[in-house]
């Protein structure tokens, strides 16, 4: 699990690759700490992407009144360092949610269902990581660079609580890049697959590639306590279960998602998801087929100027997307722009894109989805 100090102590598979920021001097007053802004929570605070909420709220300076640090009976007591602040991590407890305007959920989906609609009924907004409610009618599925319209008769200081969904992570770096292009000719036919990081299975997961490649490499077997097999020097199907279909579930949110993303019950997806021996950046081939003609250079002005994408997209260098340059970075990066060469009439693209998991791919989504309550 990752360590709790954001500032001091967190693993070095987490943070070797953030680039230096230099620290606030113990004197300096944070603009995100404000009496008159909202206060927030973080369930789940000691897992990958509770960490990376803390992250993404001080680099964004999120402004809060206050924040609560919440986690499981084993975290509970534990210490933590935000912004020059020391908090201690509280138990999980109804009761945790009084007074709290906007929660942010990333302790799995059971924890979700339990606590998310405790929180709503004390009028607290989640915004909620898991995929409990993702497919609920009532929830909104938001990427807020995709379908903000879809939250915006959500806010606080109404007193009056609600869920908030945040889409797969695939599905979110998928259709950071894909949704450009369908405004543009309307997407028809979408084919997917996934290259997908560690990080997609947690912290522990994270680790277990770290030391799987260390036992590897000096010719020990491998400790498969998360996965069933060897996950260094190796790919495999995700490990979602296999559905009864063919899919497996993380397919499956893939295709569902983008539906209700879109508004579009007709449009057909199709998804083969793979895990990779990647840390924490998800890469995706996507194949796009278009109602109406959609050429290359018009595809690659439409995403470079797409919030929150850019383009790698350089040929003579054979220089594209890849999981190591987008890793703890905000924008999805897509590249391998090119017509589909078996449609006729530039009715078809292929793009590669890469996303940082844990970043776009989950704790940054939130909190854009939570700027948005402001």
């Amino acid at each position: 699990m990752a360590s709790l100090s954001l500032q001091h102590n967190t693993h070095h598979f987490l943070s070797r690759a953030l680039p230096s920021r230099p620290k606030p001097k113990p004197t300096c007053v944070r603009m995100s700490l404000q009496q008159d802004a909202p206060s927030i929570a973080v369930v789940g605070v000691t897992g990958a992407v509770g960490q990376e909420f803390l992250s993404v709220l001080s680099d964004r300076d999120f402004p809060y009144s206050s924040i609560k640090m919440l986690a499981s009976k084993r975290s509970a007591g534990r210490r933590l360092t935000f912004e020059n602040n020391e908090y201690v991590v509280e138990e999980l407890t109804p009761e945790s949610f009084d007074g709290v305007d906007i929660a942010l959920f990333s302790a799995g989906g059971s924890i979700s269902k339990k606590f998310g609609p405790i929180a709503v009924e004390r009028g607290t907004i989640v915004v909620d990581n898991s995929s409990a409610f993702r497919m609920d009618e009532k929830v909104p599925l938001v990427i807020p660079e995709v379908n903000p319209e879809a939250m915006e008769n959500i806010k606080i200081g109404t007193g009056k609580g609600a869920i908030i969904a945040n889409p797969n992570c695939s599905t979110i770096i998928c259709l950071m890049a894909a949704t450009p292009l369908h405004k543009k000719a309307k997407v028809v036919r979408m084919v997917v697959s996934t290259y997908q990081a560690a990080s997609g299975a947690g912290a522990a997961a994270m680790e277990e590639l770290e030391l799987q490649t260390r036992e590897v490499l000096e010719g020990r077997p491998p400790t498969c306590k998360i996965f069933n097999q060897q996950y260094a020097f190796n790919i495999f199907s995700h490990n979602a279960s296999v559905l009864p279909n063919g899919y497996n579930e993380e397919e499956m949110k893939m295709v569902k998602e983008t539906r209700k993303i879109w508004n579009d019950k007709d449009i057909k997806v199709t998804a083969t998801c793979i895990r990779v021996p990647v840390m924490r950046a998800h890469a995706e081939s996507v194949n796009l087929q278009f109602e109406s003609p959609l050429d290359e250079d018009t595809a690659r002005d439409i995403l470079k100027n797409a919030p929150g994408v850019v383009v790698i997209d350089d040929r003579e260098s054979n220089h594209f997307p890849t999981p190591l340059e987008v890793s703890n970075k905000d924008d999805v990066a897509v590249g391998r722009i090119r017509q589909d060469l078996s449609l006729d009439g530039n009715q078809g693209l292929d793009i590669f894109v890469c996303g940082d998991q844990i970043r776009k791919g989950a704790a940054l989504n939130a909190i854009q989805i939570a700027e948005m309550l402001l």
